[in-house]
């Protein structure tokens, strides 16, 4: 029988080691190893092993049209891929509160009505507790099942008799595995069960969703060799404040990984929002300084938003500077370039920038309308309510050309925008015509237009 042993497992990326330090030599972050109890194992055998599948050329391997299941939500069928791949296993993290155990349980209704049979298991609610959720979202007429309990051996067992084709586990950190003697929701155990759940999605063709909880950078809790075994990576973000959500990929094996599903909490929980821009520019206010309208890209969607921003002078000797829903330093690059290439002193004002509705965006084609709503609200002027900015500004002032420019030029025109200034780069590429599209090469053309 071999020894006992102590390993100790990185939370950031499964790295094993046998002693703790403070850093792990793998990924280099600080204080994230545990102490884990080593797995009892026998000795060697010779005894030869046979394999439990053929294999098979690949070009004897056909794939059946009817692989994907409809959740019966296309902005989750939309992140998806086109629906749900048959004996997937799909991770979903996002903060507490934010409605992932609501829209799973919506797309339980969704495709136990269809004529598949889900079963729902829960670690954290009883079953009076969900039929409570339930009975908010409305009527439930399928095959769909309900159990409370944490013994994985249990859960396979279930999911057996019942027959279900669709399990939905909520959560990973509070199921165990008895080949593990730690505690649910530490590293070895988050890495038995989800083993444990692969196969079993593998071996008998079952889509498993796994509600995973997030840590307070927003990374899915436990090893980051999790995300690695699981075939999709659903992230729901949103602020509890707000009404939207948005439901995001960060791994999809099936599908693209840049789409992103639009939802509105309700009072009968999730409900689709199919056009987003329309929804995004609600309460937008008119003839006002410092706000502006921009286009940005989330996956293959325009979206019309809003950035807003105060410029104010400060009696203090070090200015404020505040940025909601953008990078905080990539707000600080911006005011420089305008201090310096068009000579307004800014370094004794407060700034205040906010992306209305609370979306985070990270592309640099805001960078344009960042700039117009800076010196719209430093010089009170107005930007004209139906005109929509775009375009990546560079250090010497320069605007440059971004992708998707057509795109985002053809969501203005819907949505009854008269005029679109965008970097030069971008004229050739659009011949939408009905719009004005005036082009600049610098923002000190900006300054002159405004």
């Amino acid at each position: 029988m071999a020894k006992n042993t102590t390993l100790f497992f990185c939370r950031e990326c499964g790295g094993e080691t046998s002693k703790w330090l403070g850093q792990c030599p793998h990924c280099k972050a600080w204080n994230t190893l545990d102490e884990v109890p080593a797995l009892k194992t026998g000795g060697k055998t010779s005894r030869r092993k046979t394999i439990s599948q053929t294999p098979e050329h690949i070009n004897n391997l056909s794939v059946k049209e009817d692989s994907r299941i409809s959740t019966g939500i296309e902005e989750m069928n939309r992140v998806l891929g086109g629906g749900i791949v048959i004996g997937s296993l799909i991770l979903v993290g996002g903060d507490p509160g934010i409605g992932k155990s609501t829209l799973l349980l919506q797309m339980c209704r969704n495709v136990s009505e269809k004529g598949e049979k889900v079963l729902y298991i829960s670690g954290e609610e009883s079953m009076i507790q969900i039929k409570l959720r339930a009975e908010r979202i409305g009527d439930f007429k399928g095959d769909l099942m309900l159990l409370t309990e944490t013994n994985l051996l249990l859960i396979e067992q279930a999911i057996e008799e019942t027959g279900a084709n669709i399990a939905v586990i909520d959560s990973i950190q509070t199921m165990y595995h008895e080949m593990s003697d730690a505690a649910p929701g530490s590293v070895s155990q988050v890495r038995e069960v989800t083993g444990t759940l692969l196969r079993i999605a593998k071996s008998k063709g079952i889509t498993i969703f796994i509600v995973g909880h997030v840590t307070k950078e927003g990374n899915v809790a436990g090893p980051k060799m999790l995300e690695h075994m699981v075939d999709t990576v659903l992230y729901f973000e949103g602020d509890n404040s707000a009404a939207y959500r948005l439901l995001r990929s960060a791994k999809n094996r099936y599908g693209s990984t840049n789409e992103v599903g639009v939802f509105e909490m309700k009072g009968n929980g999730l409900a689709e929002v199919p056009n987003p821009s329309e929804y995004m520019m609600q309460g937008k206010p008119e003839n006002e300084s410092g706000s502006v309208v921009a286009c940005t890209i989330e996956g293959t969607r325009p979206f019309m938003i809003e950035v807003q921003a105060l410029v104010c002078r400060t009696n203090f000797n070090l200015p404020r500077r505040t940025a909601a829903g953008m990078d905080y330093n990539r707000v600080n690059l911006l005011m420089a370039v305008i201090e310096k290439r068009l000579g307004i002193r800014l370094s004794d004002c407060d700034a205040y920038i906010n992306v209305a509705g609370g979306m985070k965006i990270s592309e640099p084609a805001l960078d344009l309308a960042v700039v117009a709503a800076i010196l719209s609200s430093h010089r009170g002027k107005v930007m004209d309510d139906r005109t929509i900015l775009f375009g990546e500004v560079g250090l010497v002032g320069e605007v440059r050309g971004v992708s998707q420019a057509e795109l985002r030029v053809r969501e203005a025109k819907k949505l009854g925008y008269m005029t679109c200034i965008l970097p030069e780069a971008n004229i050739k590429s659009i011949g939408i015509k009905g719009i004005d599209r005036i082009g600049i090469k610098n923002i000190r053309e900006l300054l002159n237009l405004m």
